[in-house]
């Protein structure tokens, strides 16, 4: 078996800001989504990465510009998880238990992106509107599928828009509030929700409200 080849100087440099962007971006959504950007500070953001400040800015030129790049990368992740990403879209069953799967999956791993998002949007979006507009594609390209099971009878009619919306809402929830569901469901500290139960209640729901068990 071949050895692996050794990476060079410029390889290995271009892998140490990668990580380093990494960090930096993480660290971000964890500042931003605990403080919000009017609270947020670069100084807590660079100690969350493990850097100093001024070679947090070496990487950044601004909050503002830090916070915007949080944002559209957030967007590109929620772009990914659309309903058509399911594959064969011609089983709506399947296709919504899958969609309603991938939401609350992403919720739970990245919840503090999730509440990023959501407060960023909650604030009117301003950051986001010129960033909107793929994400809006595939919403588009998700609602003209659903009006296809629609005109062939395959589930009762919803409107393809809301529907896609009010699973967006109900998903969100258990990342956004996460604090309030452990309250009311008396969740002890360390106590994972149980995210199958979860899954299974969604789905229902929306199968129901499609006329399909």
């Amino acid at each position: 078996m071949a050895a692996p080849e050794k990476k060079n100087g410029r390889e290995r440099m271009l892998d140490r800001r990668k990580k380093i962007r990494e960090a930096i971006r993480q660290a971000a959504i964890d500042e931003f989504a605990q403080k919000g950007l009017a609270g947020a500070s670069t100084q807590s953001i660079a100690q969350r990465a493990g850097l100093t400040k001024p070679q947090l800015h070496y990487y950044i030129s601004s909050k503002e510009e830090l916070y915007e790049e949080v944002l559209v990368h957030i967007n590109d992740l929620w772009r990914d998880i659309f309903i058509a990403s399911s594959g064969d879209t011609k089983d709506p069953a399947k296709v919504i238990r899958d969609y309603v799967r991938n939401k609350l999956e992403f919720g739970r791993r990245h919840p503090n992106a999730s509440r990023v998002f959501s407060n960023e949007v909650a604030a009117g979006g301003h950051y986001l509107q010129k960033h909107w507009h793929s994400a809006r594609e595939s919403t588009q390209v998700a609602a003209e599928i659903i009006q296809s099971w629609v005109d062939k009878k395959l589930i009762k009619p919803v409107d393809p828009w809301l529907f896609q919306m009010h699973i967006w809402a109900v998903t969100q929830h258990y990342a956004d509030y996460e604090a309030q569901i452990r309250f009311m469901l008396q969740l002890k500290d360390g106590e994972e929700i149980d995210m199958d139960h979860v899954v299974d209640e969604v789905s229902t729901l929306f199968l129901r409200a499609c006329g399909l068990k």
